[in-house]
């Protein structure tokens, strides 16, 4: 088969790897791939954040995703605290690995000007809305492979894409000025899974005395019986309220609602 013959096939994969990373990335409109093009240094000059993650089992290759500004002021400026880029992108990640016909380890955010390196030989699809919101970036290495594996099976069917130029580099010459995306807040973040935790109360202990524990070991906490257990976000203090039981399940009433002077 001939590299004419390949480069189409490895295309559409790409695009269908973009298209399910679309769905789920964090975003106030929907997201269309546009057509995939080749790899340059060009294409982080457009965006402001990236994580990438290594495709498993190990050596497959890697898949990245840039983002553009708005996500990434989004995440810095949450009510909850800064956000984490690759924890915002890893459903992304994700996604686009499970089309690929495999899975992806954890992401984590790297500087854009070591995307490129880190990625070698890649293929990009951008990510459109109202201009360029993000991109998705596989190895050519992760292509082929999926390319492999899916040879005995059905053709690899594209996801319908907007027209865009393979030969015109993601660049912010390339964004018209009517379409430059603009700072959406909050709304960016709807969509992002956070983990929420109920505490209790806390205690110091000694290794010798966590050594001693046994089943039956009664710890004392430094909160009062009754007093209103604490709800955090992503380790931030943002509410109180009280323990229930739901259906034999634990359940939190919220009570109290902390404001930003109160958490500290």
């Amino acid at each position: 088969m001939t590299a004419q013959q390949i480069a189409p096939r490895l295309s559409e994969i790409a695009v269908t790897a973009a298209s399910a990373a679309a769905k789920v990335l964090p975003s106030v409109e929907p997201l269309t791939a546009a057509d995939a093009q080749p790899g340059s240094e060009q294409i982080t000059s457009t965006f402001a954040g990236a994580a990438i993650a290594d495709l498993e089992p190990a050596g497959l290759g890697r898949v990245a995703i840039l983002v553009a500004s708005d996500l990434v002021e989004a995440l810095a400026s949450s009510p909850l605290g800064g956000l984490d880029l690759a924890a915002a992108t890893q459903p992304a990640l994700d996604a686009a690995a499970a089309a690929l016909g495999t899975t992806v380890g954890a992401a984590r955010a790297v500087e854009l000007g070591l995307v490129v390196a880190d990625l070698g030989a890649f293929t990009a699809v951008p990510l459109l809305g109202s201009g360029f919101a993000a991109a998705v970036l596989v190895t050519d290495s992760a292509l082929a492979a999926a390319d492999d594996a899916a040879a005995a099976a059905a053709p690899v069917a594209a996801p319908e894409a907007k027209p865009f130029s393979t030969t015109t580099p993601i660049t912010p010459a390339a964004v018209p000025a009517a379409v430059v995306t603009n700072p959406r807040g909050i709304e960016m973040l709807h969509g992002v899974d956070m983990e929420v935790t109920v505490e209790l109360g806390r205690t110091q202990m000694s290794v010798r005395d966590l050594l001693a524990l046994s089943p039956g070991a009664v710890l004392e906490l430094d909160r009062a019986a009754g007093s209103p257990a604490d709800l955090l976000v992503n380790g931030r203090l943002i509410a109180r309220g009280e323990v229930v039981v739901l259906d034999e399940d634990f359940g939190l009433r919220v009570t109290e609602i902390v404001d930003d002077a109160a958490a500290i």
